[in-house]
């Protein structure tokens, strides 16, 4: 028996013997509000992560921003190389979810606010380091980082995501895998822009020649975004929220609309960006101010990748797990990594299903398969 196939038994055995350990670390997150944006709900989960990190033999150092806190925890040497695990602990979940939706377990199923989406992948990840630091086994440079503003655009974090992630020879990014498990190995880039017009009020009855509508205005932008969509190319152009005006005699002075553009390729995401960047007015007197809400360029397949991938479905065969890959639509923080050139494994939290929705839920069988490979790879990859 190789080397690689002994620890791949040794990991399976610990990840099984793990199971009951592993669903009540979960059930000690789901019992927590996380909502984005709300850093003093946030703070209850960083401060439980930060304790289970510091239990393991971590040194955490704490990053505070406004959006909420980001945990660095560092095991073993501060050098270049080894593994980053990139998670994020916010939830899309309002403050009270928790207690009216607490963690359930029923047929192997495992619902619950955020399970899937991602605490699943954080818990899979924390008791993976365990079952190495068990096995004696962590010899390499290992970093964590469990961000608190992944779900509102990262604005915070993509500094530290950056630095760490550009130190590390590989990325494991314990996010939702694809139905069935696959990883994923491309993933689509976001643009969210915020497209302000500014007209004229005037009297719709008496004067309206004196006024500029801003409605107008917006409409007219928003069908040239809609007509730049090339679902064929995987581009596409959602106007979500649009408001403007005061009431409905007075032409409209201003007008908001908040668009949503996801893009395939590093090429369609350079003409939207210039495409958004460069929206002009077309009629006299109105003014358009675009302002950028968040974007992460697309995750494309790069060499680095698929070098990554091929490494993993050889450590995975060595737990009897078969990998596959594919593309998303959503984005994750990988996106900011992979166009660098650094090697990111992407879609390796537990199988389930309901990302954002009331049925969120994830296979416990799954999560303990995800323990085992998140413990091979961080150890071998």
């Amino acid at each position: 028996m190789t080397a690689t196939a002994k620890l791949g038994a040794a990991i399976r055995a610990e990840a099984a013997a793990c199971r009951e350990e592993a669903l009540e670390r979960l059930r000690e997150l789901a019992a927590l509000d996380a909502p984005s944006g709300d850093a003093a709900l946030l703070a209850s989960t960083a401060d439980l992560l930060s304790r289970r990190l510091t239990e393991l033999g971590a040194a955490v150092r704490r990053i505070v921003t406004p959006a909420g806190d980001h945990l660095e925890a560092r095991i073993g040497p501060d050098a270049p190389g080894g593994v980053l695990v990139l998670a994020h602990y916010d939830t899309v979940w309002a403050a009270g979810t928790a207690e009216a939706r607490p963690l359930r377990v029923a047929d192997g199923i495992v619902h619950g606010p955020g399970v899937y989406d991602m605490r699943g992948g954080i818990v899979a990840a924390l008791t993976a380091v365990g079952i190495l630091r068990e096995l004696e086994v962590l010899d390499r440079p290992l970093t964590l980082l469990l961000t608190a503003d992944e779900e509102t655009g990262s604005r915070s974090s993509e500094a530290e995501i950056r630095r760490l992630g550009r130190r590390a020879a590989t990325v494991l990014v314990p996010e939702p895998p694809l139905p069935g498990g696959a990883l994923k190995t491309r993933r689509k880039g976001v643009l969210g822009y915020d497209v302000h017009v500014a007209g004229r009020a005037a009297h719709a009855g008496l004067e309206p020649q004196r006024g500029v509508s801003a409605v107008s205005e917006l409409v007219s932008l928003i069908a040239t975004l809609e007509a730049a969509a090339r679902p064929d190319l995987g581009t596409t152009v959602n106007v979500g929220v649009v408001h403007g005006g005061s009431r409905p005699n007075v032409v409209a002075a201003n007008a908001v609309a908040e668009v949503d553009v996801r893009v395939a390729t590093m090429a369609e995401y350079e003409r939207m960006t210039a495409l958004l960047e460069g929206l002009a007015p077309g009629r006299p007197g109105a003014s358009v101010d675009v302002r950028l809400v968040h974007r992460r360029a697309p995750m494309e397949r790069t060499p680095a990748i698929a070098a990554a991938v091929a490494t993993a479905r050889t450590l995975a065969a060595s737990l009897g797990l078969e990998l596959a890959e594919g593309a998303a639509g959503g984005a994750s923080d990988g996106n900011f990594l992979a166009p660098d050139g650094v090697a990111v494994l992407d879609g390796l939290g537990p199988d389930g299903g309901g990302a954002h929705a009331l049925d969120e839920h994830i296979h416990l069988d799954s999560l303990v398969e995800r323990v085992a490979l998140l413990a091979m790879l961080i150890a071998r990859a």
